[in-house]
């Protein structure tokens, strides 16, 4: 029976897809603060699903892959990176993309021929599965981030049994945003299972600014406000009664300002004027045609 599920587990959501609880099955863990930016969720199989979340303004599209083993026929291989490339394809460049899972392949520890994704830090000898990783790669433009980082080789080490230490956990992301990517490596203290390490990529995706809206109106131009005219302005709402407003405060804010606009209008002619503040008043003057 299938297990395409989602479940919360201690404030974060997880989602996975599987047909056995005893074989194969991948999954996503999504922190609390995010779970609400998730949008869709794809499961294509049990080797691979893929979600697409909005952060900062971001479209990120994380996929989470478990390639066959070196002992399983070809044919099964041959379908998972068909389906791999298809996911890939489908997500627009616009898009950010990031991909980690049990690859089952060694790229070694040098480029060799595959230098634009291949960060030059890599471990061990590179295998078939390996091949198959960079073929797919390079068709998208994709890099490795754990190779782009000098590291320790406890910090490269992704799986460690009693009789080897290898590297097939890997954590990939396009070359345009490498950027994005200030480290990747093993956490060696911390184990996903009695084998596999803990791969850890740091990004910083900083959120958009809003634009700011620009305001249409004309410059206020200080100098149009002489002091004379300040002056005449001020005897004017005296005797309008400006000052003599009473009731709660914002039946005396409307009299005291229309106090103001009428005395512009009628003794300044076309002049604008805005009158702004909660404690004082403000009187921005603004002259026509400047």
């Amino acid at each position: 029976m299938g297990r395409t599920k989602a479940k919360d587990v201690d404030g974060y959501k997880l989602w996975f897809s599987g047909k056995s609880r005893y074989r194969n099955g991948v999954g996503i863990l999504v922190d609390s603060e995010l779970r609400d930016q998730v949008v869709e969720v794809r499961r294509i199989n049990d080797r691979m699903m893929a979600i697409k979340l909005v952060v900062g303004g971001f479209t990120l599209n994380i996929i989470s892959a478990y390639a066959p083993q070196v002992g399983l026929d070809e044919e099964v291989k041959r379908r998972f990176w068909e389906d791999l490339d298809e996911v890939v394809a489908s997500i627009p460049p616009t898009e950010k993309l990031f991909i980690g899972g049990d690859f089952n392949g060694h790229i070694g520890s040098v480029s060799r021929g595959y230098d634009e994704v291949h960060g030059g830090f890599g471990f061990g000898d590179r295998n078939g599965g390996g091949v198959s990783l960079w073929i797919s790669q390079k068709a998208f433009g994709l890099v490795v981030a754990n190779s782009c980082f000098p590291k320790k080789e406890e910090h490269l080490v992704t799986f460690r049994s009693s009789v080897a230490a290898t590297q097939i956990d890997f954590l990939l992301l396009r070359k345009d945003d490498k950027g994005l990517c200030k480290d990747c490596k093993v956490i060696p203290s911390e184990n996903l299972t009695t084998q596999h390490k803990l791969l850890v990529m740091d990004l910083e995706i900083r959120r958009k600014k809003k634009k700011k809206v620009v305001d249409d109106r004309a410059r206020i131009k200080w100098g149009s406000l002489t002091p004379s005219s300040a002056l005449e302005m001020g005897e004017k709402l005296m005797a309008m009664g400006a000052w003599d407003s009473k009731g709660d405060a914002s039946s005396m804010w409307d009299r005291t300002a229309g106090c103001v606009r009428e005395a512009v209008e009628r003794y300044w002619g076309s002049h604008e004027v805005a009158v702004v503040g909660t404690r004082g008043l403000v009187v921005e003057w603004r002259s026509p045609g400047r």
